[in-house]
């Protein structure tokens, strides 16, 4: 039996309402829990890019890539190797902090390349976009001072841009990662 492991995909798509529906859909019929979402705009207005992180086997992660290329308004499909790309989150976290504790968070935010990006009498909201390792690290390490609230936007991902376009996605085309012609397509 193939072991579950984590896998992010990349799906470029058309910018239009009720794709992110039809795509997250596609997850939940087969069962698998989403375990982080990100959509946002590309360089193109007329399209998005979704980063949908799920825990599955191989072997399910390209079954449910072939149906994703089938949808209509889906461009590209990749699946996003993790040594070949850069992943990042951002967190928001606000701690609870007086004059005594300050500084020791301020100093510890420093070594994540965490930013104050608000502050009160007794708390501190601090800012980081990092790899969700590092945050994780990082919520974990401020975890004695009392958190009082804390968010994180889903995983995003890129190719590096060290490695060539075969490895990510170009997005002056819309090749298609399987053999199929679709009824419709969004002009280069």
């Amino acid at each position: 039996m193939a072991t579950p492991g984590h896998h992010t995909l990349s799906v470029l798509v058309a910018n239009k309402p009720g794709v992110l529906s039809r795509v997250s859909g596609l997850f939940s019929r087969r069962g698998f829990n989403i375990e982080s979402l990100a959509v946002g705009p590309t360089e193109r207005a007329d399209r998005s890019v979704i980063t949908i992180r799920v825990d599955c086997t191989k072997h399910s992660v390209d079954q449910v890539a072939k149906q994703l290329d089938k949808l209509i308004d889906v461009i590209d499909v990749i699946e996003v190797q993790p040594d070949l790309a850069i992943e990042r989150e951002l967190l928001l976290i606000k701690v609870r902090s007086d004059a005594a504790t300050r500084m020791e968070i301020m100093r510890l935010a420093e070594v994540f390349n965490a930013h104050v990006a608000d502050a009160g009498a007794d708390a501190l909201l601090l800012e980081c976009v990092e790899h969700p390792d590092r945050l994780a690290a990082l919520e974990e390490l401020l975890s004695p001072y009392t958190v009082i609230e804390a968010v994180r936007t889903g995983r995003v991902a890129m190719t590096r841009a060290s490695v060539s376009n075969d490895a990510g996605r170009d997005r002056k085309s819309t090749r298609l990662n399987s053999s199929h012609v679709k009824r419709s397509r969004m002009p280069s």
